[in-house]
């Protein structure tokens, strides 16, 4: 977002850099009666124009400002957009001029390092009235004119132009040769569109203004226009109130390209408010125009969150305490299940008040780990930081660590060491609870509810996305609201035991089938474990995962060793231990993320490269697309493409080309993909959408995919066309 501080500063910057180049021209009369000579520079041309080389008899005078640019450079439209400023005309020193009048052609947009700028290049006219105060008398036009070129760089430039029209004479037999140039351009100023048959409806708010940090909200207008051909490709330029910033619109065209639905990133600072405010509208498609001044209305329906979320906070309390219950039943959670099991069944004989305490210690690991995931996610979003479910899986030092976590785990499931808290902390939760065994005290159980909460992370459940989008929308509050009834649906079942201990009670007796039973779990964390290395071999390299892997299995023949030493070499032993996991996590720093195989690693051939801005036209042309965003950490998108997308008659939609396939890949931090996931009120994956003439906004499609409802959404968002083609 640019401010008007930030365009102050990149100009006074500009300025004392070339301060060199700021030139003062003076032009002369001209010789000629219909135009001053031309101001010339490195890279620009300019003069002041007459549609007539005399007054004649009427009051208002035909003239032009004309520019001639070099090429690669540009001068600025009347609302530059995130820099520049227009081109300036201080007539103060004219003789006989009552006003001027300045019209503003058609502009174009130019993007430059994510900054928008509306301008011109080549060539252009600005048509200019001037009024005389007495056509009996002659014009005596003295002009001081300041204007901003830039290129790579821009320059600022001062001249002055000035030249006289006599009074009287023929007003259509003596045209200047200039008349039909300045014609030209004054058909290119915007109108009310009848003319192009144009028309702008209706423009509203469709996204939650959420404070993003102190004083700043961000959310989303859109705006309805209609043209009476079909449009080829439409944006729109906006002028609104002060502290209002406006990003890069994005058009989606009705099935018959009557209709285009414009949405524009919106930025309001301090006590500015989009709702109510009256915004100058430009409309452009090709050489077609139209303007108009609409007020912003609050929307009914949105595309994006307000889609989605249209709940009061209580229920989307509701929502996320059922998200959270149903997360134990997603895949990413299977490790942790394991954990789940031994742990009910070591309680099996244990009295209620065991039960009920070491229960109570997982459902709290839960919550407490949920409440520490909001409250980071409140720290990076007050730091102006992307959020979202998940994201500390983007960042390969945590793969590390939770690679080290989960082979620790496993390891201690095979019985090679024991897993044993620092003893302060065991030696208070065995007086508090009369256990003197780590995994049976308190402090071991809500270890075991904190690590459970951290693998369930890379996964996204229905009503899950629902209310993590709403939270991440809304203000700290709501954060820490949505958070803690996420933790406590996860905790049910802990809590449920809790208050039934009898549950536990029930469970098979242990014996020697658990050691069996602990040998294939801990296989089931080994596996955990070889796939984080494989979401690391994405990230970094594969030559990254297998350091790492030859580490961990390092780490293992150490603790064997361990046992066999005696207790004075067992710490030497232990440091070594050390040592490895250090080796691990320096691993990443070695090594800079491979952009290449990230971007080809897992995608087959009909996949395309995400480009969200391509899919308007895509769809103007009456094709449906299917986007996917994805990620190598994300089972839940795993279990999606293995049972879904990659089989049976999706698989074929998508790669006969009848549906474009667009997959965004956000195993790494990218933040258009962020930028797009946001659009919708989402901030976890996976997500899906589909796009097409009857869902030219983008069909949003639940977390975990079934053949029935992405064949729903196609045929939605195709009307019906793809599947009738089978």
């Amino acid at each position: 977002m640019k401010s008007k501080f930030t365009q102050l500063n990149f100009l006074s910057s500009t300025v004392l850099t070339l301060a060199a180049g700021l030139l003062t021209l003076s032009g002369t009369p001209a010789a000629a009666q219909d135009s001053t000579p031309w101001i010339k520079t490195e890279q620009t041309s300019v003069r002041l124009i007459s549609a007539l080389p005399n007054l004649g008899d009427s009051k208002d005078v035909k003239l032009g400002l004309q520019f001639k640019l070099k090429k690669g450079w540009k001068i600025y439209w009347r609302a530059p957009g995130d820099a520049g400023f227009p081109p300036n005309l201080n007539w103060q020193k004219s003789e006989n001029l009552a006003k001027t009048e300045f019209g503003w052609p058609l502009p174009s947009r130019f993007e430059v390092l994510g900054l928008q700028t509306l301008g011109y290049k080549k060539e252009v006219v600005f048509p200019i009235t001037a009024t005389v105060k007495d056509p009996a008398q002659p014009l005596k036009l003295r002009a001081e004119l300041n204007y901003l070129t830039c290129d790579d760089i821009c320059i600022p430039y001062k001249t002055k132009l000035s030249f006289d029209l006599s009074a009287g004479g023929p007003t259509t037999d003596n045209m200047s040769a200039n008349y039909h140039l300045i014609s030209q351009y004054t058909a290119k100023i915007p109108g009310d569109g009848k003319a192009h048959n144009l028309s702008i409806e209706s423009v509203e708010t469709t996204g939650l203004f959420s404070e993003v940090e102190k004083d700043v909200r961000k959310g989303f207008i859109r705006i309805k226009a209609k043209s009476g051909i079909p449009f080829e490709k439409p944006d729109i330029f906006i002028e609104g109130p002060e502290l209002t910033f406006f990003g890069k619109p994005v058009a989606s065209l009705s099935h018959d390209g009557a209709t285009a639905t414009i949405k524009v990133p919106v930025s309001e600072e301090e006590k500015a408010k989009i709702v109510n405010a009256s915004l100058r509208l430009t409309l452009k498609d090709g050489a077609r125009s139209a303007e108009r001044t609409l007020t912003v209305t609050e929307g009914r329906t949105a595309p994006t969150i307000t889609k989605t979320l249209p709940f009061s906070l209580p229920t989307i309390l509701a929502f996320a305490l059922l998200g959270g219950l149903i997360l134990n039943l997603m895949p990413c959670v299977l490790p942790v299940i394991s954990l789940k099991i031994l742990g009910v069944v070591s309680h099996g004989g244990a009295d209620d008040r065991i039960v009920r305490t070491s229960f109570i210690a997982s459902s709290l690991g839960i919550i407490t780990s949920f409440l520490a995931i909001a409250g980071g996610l409140v720290g990076l979003k007050l730091a102006g930081s992307a959020v979202g479910w998940g994201i500390q899986f983007q960042h390969p030092w945590f793969i590390v660590g939770l690679s080290v976590l989960v082979t620790l785990f496993a390891y201690n499931l095979w019985g090679i060491f024991e897993l044993r808290l620092p003893s302060w902390i065991s030696d208070r939760a065995s007086a508090s609870t009369g256990q003197a065994e780590d995994h049976q005290s308190f402090g071991g159980n809500f270890a075991t509810g904190a690590f459970a909460t951290v693998l369930a992370t890379p996964c996204s459940a229905p009503f899950l996305g629902t209310a993590v989008g709403f939270a991440l929308a809304g203000g700290t509050f709501d954060i820490f609201a949505v958070f803690l009834a996420l933790g406590v649906g996860m905790a049910l079942p802990f809590i449920s035991i809790a208050l039934f201990p009898q549950l536990a009670s029930r469970m098979p007796k242990p014996g020697n089938w658990m050691n069996t039973l602990k040998k294939v779990l801990g296989g089931a964390l080994a596996l955990t474990a070889i796939w984080l290395l494989s979401v690391l071999a994405i990230q970094l390299s594969l030559n990254a995962a297998l350091i790492v892997g030859a580490l961990m299995i390092a780490m293992g023949l150490v603790l064997v060793l361990r046992n066999r030493l005696s207790e004075s070499r067992q710490k030497l032993a232990s440091l070594g231990i050390v040592v490895v996991i250090i080796g691990a996590f320096w691993t990443p720093y070695t090594y800079t993320p491979n952009a290449a195989l990230l971007n080809t690693s897992t995608k087959e051939a009909y996949w395309r490269p995400f480009a969200p801005e391509t899919i308007p036209g895509l769809v103007a042309e009456g094709k449906t697309v299917f986007v996917d965003v994805t990620a190598e950490w994300c089972i839940t998108c795993l279990v999606n493409k293995a049972t879904v997308l990659n089989r049976g008659q999706i698989h074929e939609l998508l790669t006969s080309g009848k549906v474009i396939a667009m997959q965004a890949d956000w195993t790494r931090p990218d933040p258009k993909i962020a930028a797009y996931l946001k659009s919708f009120g989402r901030f976890g994956i996976p997500f899906n959408a589909v796009y097409g003439p009857g869902a030219p906004l983008g069909e949003t499609l639940p977390e975990l995919l079934t053949p029935g409802l992405v064949l729903s959404g196609i045929e939605k968002a195709s009307n019906g066309a793809i599947l009738a083609k089978k």
